[in-house]
């Protein structure tokens, strides 16, 4: 049997809105778009339910507003500074703006419209990057980071 992943899909109550929202402040480009479900580039879908569609006859519902407490959604970034700017410059709620991880890596935490968790981190080469052009050598950016140096030594050492 071959079976691989294909898609999350975000079930939303103001489709409008969060098409708006991960066009413009997460930048994601539109795959395609089917009107009530659109699918990104990266792999997510945004789908408003209607009464209609099986799974909302099965749930009784097209919408739960509880939101989604046990997923994060993650976006990485070669820019994070400069994508951090661009998304300051929109109203958002914050779990938590750019904080370092214990790992080093730079991320914040904030809700999309509907409260489903979003992450925006630095790309590993980023933040390992980051580190072996303090000086760490590449032992010491693995012990700090936690990514094998087999591996930062590709990043880190590519010409």
């Amino acid at each position: 049997m071959n079976i691989k992943f294909h898609s999350s899909v975000i079930i939303t109550k103001d489709f409008d809105k969060m098409k708006i929202f991960y066009q413009e402040v997460l930048q994601q480009e539109i795959e395609f778009d089917f009107g009530n479900c659109i699918g990104f580039k990266n792999g997510i879908s945004l789908w408003k339910l209607t009464k209609e569609y099986p799974i909302a006859k099965k749930l009784g519902r097209t919408y739960d507003s509880s939101g989604n407490k046990n997923l994060e959604i993650c976006f990485e970034t070669d820019n994070y500074k400069e994508l951090v700017s661009s998304i300051e410059k929109h109203t958002i709620h914050y779990l938590h703006k750019t904080i370092e991880e214990r790992w080093g890596q730079y991320t914040m935490r904030f809700y999309d419209p509907e409260n489903n968790l979003i992450e925006i981190g630095e790309s590993m080469s980023c933040f390992v990057k980051r580190f072996y052009n303090q000086g760490l050598s590449v032992e010491d950016v693995s012990k700090r980071t936690s990514v094998p140096i087999e591996i930062i030594q590709e990043i880190c050492l590519e010409h």
